[in-house]
């Protein structure tokens, strides 16, 4: 059972993880992936994918007879999730507790909500940071749109 079977099927409500699913992706029942075919869709490289399922991020994903990794559109889901996280420059380390806690049950709801609800605050006090630095730049272009209009009025006089 992958981490979002474990999360979908220990809940009431289901949470769709990451957004809405691409386009590319086969009809469920008929999504057996390999890893180079994830990495194609993913961009992550099979290195990265077989390390995510050494250090528990991904934890079980299905084997063909041959032993060959097998992934899912719900692996895929986990996934993009996973990189959403990893955009927000939350730690590999909480990552992996969070994928712990999915797997533990509904009980571990509110440590989830603890860990997302503080990566929130640190994507918002980057996104101010951001914010102040895009300012500043904006500050300077005007600055220099200014300046160079009023250098070719000069000359065209």
């Amino acid at each position: 059972m992958t981490v979002m079977e474990t999360e979908t099927t220990t809940s009431t409500r289901t949470d769709s993880c990451a957004g809405p699913r691409p386009r590319n992706r086969r009809p469920d029942g008929q999504d057996q992936y390999t890893i180079s075919e994830v990495a194609a869709l993913t961009g992550l490289s099979a290195h990265t994918l077989r390390w995510y399922e050494r250090i528990g991020l991904m934890p079980h994903i299905d084997r063909s007879h041959t032993g060959q990794r097998r992934y899912t559109n719900r692996d895929l889901d986990w996934l993009d999730l996973v990189g959403k996280l990893r955009l927000t420059g939350m730690p590999v380390a909480d990552m992996v507790r969070y994928a712990e806690l999915v797997r533990e049950g509904d009980h571990t709801y509110g440590e989830r909500f603890d860990l997302l609800k503080a990566t929130r605050e640190d994507v918002l006090a980057r996104i101010a940071e951001l914010q102040g630095t895009l300012a500043v730049l904006d500050r300077k272009i005007t600055f220099y749109a200014d300046a160079g209009r009023a250098l070719a009025s000069e000359r065209s006089r």
